[in-house]
């Protein structure tokens, strides 16, 4: 149960924050996530990491399919990605995993000392 809790506090909190602050404020909402909520060191990078993944995909989905994929498929042009949205989808959501997954691992850390 505070596998799912965790995944949805990073992953609202998150949304909060990137509404108002820079992109790497994600990071700080899983951060302050596993903090409040103590797991284990591995499970606290995995929530956090899930629930900035999954945030980030949604997001990134709906402003693809709100455009019809015209300005991923350019970017994913320039990048190595051979034109494919879903690939650039997915690179976007694992850079926020990777953010999202370091900051509930020092929240982690750090409740731990």
């Amino acid at each position: 149960m505070k596998f799912t809790v965790t995944i949805l506090l990073t992953a609202l909190s998150g949304f909060v924050c990137g509404l108002y602050l820079p992109w790497w404020s994600v990071g700080v909402a899983a951060f302050l996530a596993a903090v409040m909520i103590y797991q284990p060191p591995a499970k606290a990078f995995l929530t956090g990491a899930l629930g900035i993944f999954l945030l980030w995909g949604v997001l990134s989905w709906i402003i693809d399919s709100q455009n019809q994929g015209l300005l991923s498929a350019k970017i994913a042009r320039i990048l190595p990605l051979g034109g494919s949205s879903f690939l650039l989808i997915l690179l976007t959501s694992f850079i926020g995993s990777l953010v999202g997954g370091l900051g509930a691992l020092s929240g982690s850390l750090l409740r731990r000392i």
